[in-house]
């Protein structure tokens, strides 16, 4: 049985907790934030209230860090140095020194760290997992309505830093060149941006993401030499068009004439998407990273990647459009 302490008792720290309460093998010792207001609405789900961060850390094996990213690195440094299993939601910190001193503090402890990156774990990401995935050319559309909850941060590392995680753990090449733009409409941080990451295998990808949208989105188009892959985040679904020389008695491809007597045919599938809920996968993969002395899936590392080419992204803007 592990014992697990979350820090944190906003929206998404007892979204965690309620999660925690269902998992097995686990006991949820108890919570610290130091909002009233937070922390009377988590004491209603029957979790003990810490007053002090460190109490609650001795007493867990792990811990879980929900709280907002400005105390994202402090709360992870005071858990690392007492050698305790860490799970942090996304952005792993709140600037890049951080997540690098990170970094070095979990590899002195050997303990396990995984960052919130959720979309991993989304089921219709997981649809396309035993796919080929080789794509040249990837559009991301990640749009939502102004929420001031995550308006302490760019929208590049509110929002757009989910696609940046997934492009990276799809595309093994690293990025050669960066082109972004952005403008700040209502907090005082970019809250619509544009970015073109070139990788040196050829591939682009070309990501948006807003939080002053009338409507919500949450899309990733793949184009590879063989296939287009749709991914929606938001509605769980995804199709794939697919190419071959041949029918593949397949009776709804749709032949195509190339010239000179060759023929194509396109394939459309609907892969099947396993519902599932994405915050108790990824904490469940978490524990079993602790008890099998096994890789957590979204590691530290790549959480530092994210952020680097975020950064990277939000550099570009300011550079070509300082607020």
């Amino acid at each position: 049985m592990l014992k697990v302490g979350v820090f944190g008792a906003g929206h998404l720290g007892r979204i965690h907790l309620q999660q925690w309460l269902l998992i097995a093998e686990i006991e949820v010792v108890g919570f610290f934030d130091p909002f009233g207001d937070n922390a009377a609405k988590a004491e209603q789900m029957g979790v003990r209230r810490f007053l002090n961060r460190e109490e609650l850390i001795d007493a867990c094996d792990a811990i879980d860090i929900a709280s907002t990213t400005t105390t994202h690195y402090e709360n992870a440094v005071l858990c690392l140095k007492k050698k305790k299993h860490v799970f942090v939601e996304k952005p792993l910190t709140n600037t890049l020194e951080e997540a690098k001193h990170l970094l070095q503090l979990i590899q002195e402890a050997g303990v396990k760290g995984q960052v919130g990156h959720v979309e991993r774990f989304n089921p219709a990401f997981l649809s396309i997992q035993n796919r080929q995935l080789n794509p040249m050319f990837i559009e991301c559309h990640r749009l939502a309505q102004f929420n001031p909850r995550g308006a302490d941060v760019a929208v590049i590392l509110d929002l757009m830093i989910h696609d940046i995680d997934i492009i990276l753990s799809i595309v093994k090449s690293s990025v050669k060149k960066i082109s972004a733009s952005g403008v700040a409409i209502v907090s005082d941080t970019f809250d619509i941006a544009n970015a073109r990451l070139e990788f040196d295998n050829g591939c682009v990808a070309n990501i948006t993401a807003s939080r002053i949208s009338l409507k919500k989105m949450r899309k990733m188009r793949l184009f590879q030499p063989d296939a287009y892959i749709g991914i929606d985040f938001l509605e769980k679904k995804t199709e794939v068009c697919r190419l071959s020389t041949t029918a593949e008695n397949d009776d709804w491809a749709i032949p195509v004439e190339m010239g000179n007597d060759k023929q194509k045919f396109i394939h459309f599938e609907a892969p099947k998407v396993d519902e599932n809920n994405a915050i108790k996968m990824e904490l469940e993969l978490f524990r079993d990273a602790m008890l099998n002395d096994t890789e957590t899936k979204v590691p530290f590392a790549d959480g530092f990647n994210a952020m680097m080419i975020g950064y990277q992204i939000l550099d570009e803007i300011k550079r070509n459009n300082p607020i």
